[in-house]
């Protein structure tokens, strides 16, 4: 009985971190994070930020590829090996690709999206026409939102999700808050408060 179990959730953790992979290593390889500053200091509005919001979305995307790997050795495990072990595969691999093909079809936005890089743009573009909010505007997305460091002005009510960077929390504890949370911002949005 206790084998059985420990199979199972031993084939779902491996299935967790495999469909996670994409955006918890490659974004966050030394040479991809040589233009911006540490976490978890706010990130300056320019086109590097805007590219990594559309590397972060194509990395959320990419796990429904990645769920194939262990769908294939979860079927493999029932097949021919321990079932527990191959259905824990296959219940989270089929969980994450059910998730993700959900919030398509009901436009549930992820915590990277399109429209998330167009509204980054559409500040970029107001801060450097005569509508600015200052003369000398400097962007920055912080933690809530994004806001201009010379006059302080709100430009935008947003959360940051996870941008790829390094986390200043240590590798483990880092680790375990992405999986936990997806990548997606662990404070509300200052309008809601």
């Amino acid at each position: 009985m206790w084998d059985m179990i420990s199979n199972f959730i031993f084939g779902a953790v491996f299935a967790h971190l495999i469909t996670r992979i994409p955006f918890i290593t490659f974004p966050r390889l030394k040479t991809w994070n040589e233009q911006f500053p540490p976490h978890p200091e706010p990130i300056y509005v320019d086109g590097h930020l805007i590219q990594r919001v559309l590397h972060m979305r194509m990395f959320y995307w990419l796990a429904i590829i990645f769920a194939i790997i262990p769908l294939f050795f979860g079927w493999a495990s029932l097949r021919y090996g321990s079932a527990s072990l191959g259905f824990g595969m296959w219940a989270v691999s089929c969980w994450l690709i059910l998730n993700r093909l959900t919030a398509f079809i009901s436009s549930e936005n992820a915590p990277w999206s399109k429209k998330m890089a167009i509204e980054l743009q559409m500040i970029r573009n107001e801060c450097d026409s005569e509508q600015s909010c200052c003369s000398i505007p400097h962007p920055v997305w912080q933690i809530t939102a994004v806001r201009c460091t010379n006059c302080g002005m709100n430009l935008k009510s947003m959360p940051r999700p996870d941008l790829g960077r390094p986390r200043k929390d240590g590798k483990i504890r880092g680790f375990v808050r992405l999986l936990l949370t997806d990548g997606r911002p662990i404070v509300a949005n200052e309008d809601q408060n």
